[in-house]
């Protein structure tokens, strides 16, 4: 008789989180709601071409050796009227544009794991479609699934005080794309897709008032709030290919 093989998926937090599941060589989904995820997910849709890369090194000049157009800050690039770091400036314009997008914590993660056979860019946008798209590609390559929500950072961290600060629309994003990721659930996945699914019918209020909604409210960006809190309006799923993100097929 031939058993089939079932994978394995699990959750993991930030950057510890991920460099643990890269480690694995787990398929990995990087959820990071507000807003790198969907950032990506937003850009690939209308055809950019965006290559992640980590804050603390020379994003500029890597933009510059690719002939791209490094990603800036939202107040600046919304000066500019340039594409950015908020979801909602990216329209069909920047089709087949070339972009280097760097984040605290979402590019960060990506970059970690960057090695492993498959990264996905997972968001409440594309949860279904992305979760479909692992569920393919573990049963091709036999592989483990890990979805990630990055969280955000605390500001002034003193000495053996941790960094990471758990995000509830990120650990809600998660949730919805491991409620359709088969295979055996770890106890911490069960109880991160009963919070999906308890909060699903209030998702788009509950993101608005949480900590990262009302911190981007605050300095002007409720567009960006309410398009991310949108559930699986996209069936793009970006998978990292040659340092960008490219759509994924099942010919991948």
């Amino acid at each position: 008789m031939i058993i089939s093989y079932l994978p394995e998926c699990q959750i993991e937090w930030g950057k510890r989180g991920v460099r643990e599941a890269a480690n694995r060589g787990d398929i990995v989904i990087i959820v990071d709601v507000l807003s790198f995820s969907s950032t990506v997910v937003t850009g690939l849709n209308y055809g950019a071409i965006i290559y992640p890369y980590p804050p603390h090194l020379n994003g500029k000049a890597y933009a510059q050796s690719l002939g791209a157009q490094y990603i800036l800050g939202r107040a600046e690039a919304a000066r500019l009227g340039a594409p950015t770091l908020s979801p909602v400036t990216f329209n069909h314009s920047h089709d087949r544009q070339k972009y280097v997008l760097s984040s605290l914590n979402g590019a960060f993660c990506t970059w970690i794991a960057s090695h492993i056979p498959a990264l996905f860019i997972g968001s409440l946008l594309n949860a279904s479609s992305v979760a479909s798209a692992a569920n393919q590609l573990s049963a091709s390559l036999n592989a483990n699934i890990t979805v990630v929500p990055c969280g955000e950072l605390w500001n002034g961290v003193k000495e053996f005080e941790d960094s990471l600060r758990p995000a509830m629309e990120d650990y809600l994003g998660a949730g919805a794309i491991l409620s359709r990721i088969e295979g055996k659930r770890s106890a911490e996945v069960q109880v991160c897709i009963g919070a999906f699914q308890y909060s699903k019918s209030t998702l788009s209020r509950l993101i608005w008032e949480c900590t990262s909604g009302v911190e981007l409210r605050e300095r002007g960006f409720e567009k960006d709030v309410k398009h991310c809190s949108r559930l699986n309006i996209y069936q793009t799923v970006p998978i990292l290919k040659n340092q960008h993100f490219s759509e994924y097929t099942t010919t991948i």
